[in-house]
């Protein structure tokens, strides 16, 4: 547990600092004050003054921020004011968090690919020298099939049925093609747990014509890249990510505008926590590629057309531009104050139902630690 929160704390400082440190040196380069650099969101807890930059932590650990003068729309006139600067320079400052979060996201995972990243394989690419530990994984699980009623989850790593290892998908699916009717004992790990379950497959309406344990099976093994293959595929993979991750921002946004609430997989800062500690259990390969992920995330929220976040000021900033004239620094203002405060209520509800889950299994390593 004690572990679990040192990692934590790292990753979340290491995604805060490289995202507002990209605001930061492109402001001090486009010849902006910077007026503060925080960790965490006010009231302050410490902080101390180099030169014109106040740097501090803060009490809410949701985040953190640059001040620059005049992004408020104020001292339009002088010259070192982010209001009096050009479009384009604006544009570089408010994107820049998210292009770094990207950027580290991509060094992540071509560092991972030199060391060695746990990554889907398919069977082809499992007999290759540069892939090991091959296992195999459960990557969805159908609700009320056989598997779901016996307990297995997604993410549970299959290992044995009836004795015999489990090395591929390929012989997985086999195996239970020519055992429809058995009863079958799967030997699967759990994060750290090894665990014993009898599965009987049966028929799945709408699902497949033979029997089935009604799950998703992917081949996860260790890749390992030269130098600078590692950089193809770290820049190939962390595209990859990008638009799988928009895609399922986009997903979460039409379920919300048709009525069919949050993703029970959207997690806040608990359940982020609770996934750092299975990340550590597995090793730092997957704690590695987990902070990737996170910081992927991180870009793409923050790019949303949202007010508060970077990619609602980006709009605010393109309105400006086609009217020809400055925004109303008032109304501005509010929005944006009204949109954080809804990212605070949100981080509140999604923060409540994330204890919810996670409570039992909190309290259980709280009580390991005595």
């Amino acid at each position: 547990m004690f572990i679990t929160i040192i990692v934590f704390i790292i990753i979340l400082g290491l995604l805060i600092f490289v995202h507002e440190f990209g605001h930061f040196i492109t402001a001090k380069k486009s010849g902006m004050k910077v007026e503060e650099f925080g960790f965490g969101f006010p009231p302050r807890i410490w902080g101390f003054k180099k030169k014109e930059t106040m740097y501090s932590i803060n009490w809410i650990p949701l985040g953190g921020f640059v001040k620059i003068k005049g992004e408020d729309g104020s001292s339009r006139e002088e010259t070192d004011s982010f209001a009096n600067k050009p479009f384009w320079k604006k544009s570089v400052v408010l994107s820049a968090g998210v292009f770094m979060n990207v950027f580290l996201a991509f060094v992540l995972i071509s560092f991972g690919f030199m060391i060695g990243m746990p990554s889907v394989v398919d069977s082809n690419v499992a007999d290759n020298s540069s892939v090991s530990a091959v296992q195999v994984q459960i990557a969805g699980v159908l609700d009320n099939s056989p598997a779901d009623q016996a307990g297995l989850k997604l993410g549970d790593y299959v290992l044995k049925i009836d004795g015999q290892e489990i090395k591929s998908v390929d012989q997985m699916q086999q195996y239970l093609r020519e055992n429809q009717d058995k009863e079958l004992l799967i030997q699967f790990r759990r994060q750290e747990k090894i665990e014993e379950i009898i599965v009987t497959q049966a028929s799945i309406e709408n699902f497949l014509e033979t029997k089935a344990m009604g799950v998703n099976l992917i081949q996860i093994g260790i890749v390992k890249h030269g130098f600078f293959e590692s950089i193809y595929y770290g820049f190939k993979t962390t595209i990859s990510l990008l638009l799988a991750i928009i895609s399922a921002f986009y997903s979460i946004i039409v379920n919300l505008i048709v009525g069919k609430g949050l993703s029970p997989d959207i997690a806040g800062p608990v359940g982020v926590a609770a996934v750092t500690g299975q990340m550590v259990d597995l090793g730092f390969r997957y704690v590695l590629r987990f902070t990737a992920i996170l910081s992927i995330n991180l870009a793409v929220l923050n790019f949303f057309p949202f007010p508060a976040l970077d990619g609602g000021r980006f709009i605010g900033t393109i309105i400006e531009k086609l009217r020809g004239r400055p925004n109303n620094r008032v109304i501005e203002n509010v929005i944006h104050n009204l949109g954080f405060g809804l990212l605070m209520l949100f981080i509140v509800v999604i923060t409540y139902r994330d204890f919810a889950r996670y409570s039992s299994t909190l309290i259980e390593k709280v009580k390991n630690l005595f």
